[in-house]
């Protein structure tokens, strides 16, 4: 399957006072679905890379926004900067928000971002062995599984990666 253009969502860069709230573990100055907003210590994350002079693009999650409503559904981002031709995207869809196509639409919204950069050659994406769902989003999305590694949180993962086209 080729990505193509996700006509349901909108990806919106969080703003960096939110993003200081979020990394406290408080709430954001605006409604979201529960669940949908970037955890602590994924925006802890993010804040830490920003002053150590990452790009906010390569950092700060992005808010996956319903087109029509409005609606905050999830949130995605990349993970740092791009090495060697490559960068790794995380993402993560509100509950009530799952099964309906939310994920597959940023993680094309990601592949995008990234062949629009020139900057990359493979999207990288590490998933947890018994998340089957986000496994199936990649797969149908024509990530290849290249085996499991080890995160730097020391967790096993599956290592997914698309390859973008130049």
């Amino acid at each position: 399957m080729s990505p193509s253009e996700p006509p349901m969502i909108d990806l919106a860069p969080l703003d960096l006072p939110n993003l200081r709230r979020l990394a406290a573990a408080e709430a954001a100055d605006f409604q979201a679905t529960e669940g949908a907003l970037p955890p602590a210590h994924v925006a802890a994350r993010a804040l830490a890379q920003l002053e150590s002079g990452v790009a906010p693009d390569w950092c700060v999650p992005y808010l996956i926004v319903a087109r029509e409503s409005g609606e905050i559904l999830g949130g995605c981002r990349f993970k740092g900067e791009p090495v060697d031709g490559r960068v790794e995207i995380g993402y993560g869809v509100a509950r009530s928000a799952r099964r309906r196509g939310v994920a597959t639409a940023a993680v094309v919204r990601m592949i995008g971002l990234a062949a629009d950069s020139g900057l990359v050659r493979y999207v990288d994406a590490h998933i947890l062995p018994d998340n089957i769902a986000s496994s199936r989003v990649v797969s149908r999305l024509g990530f290849s599984r290249l085996g499991t590694v080890v995160d730097p949180d020391g967790e096993l993962v599956v290592h997914w990666a698309y390859r973008v086209a130049v």
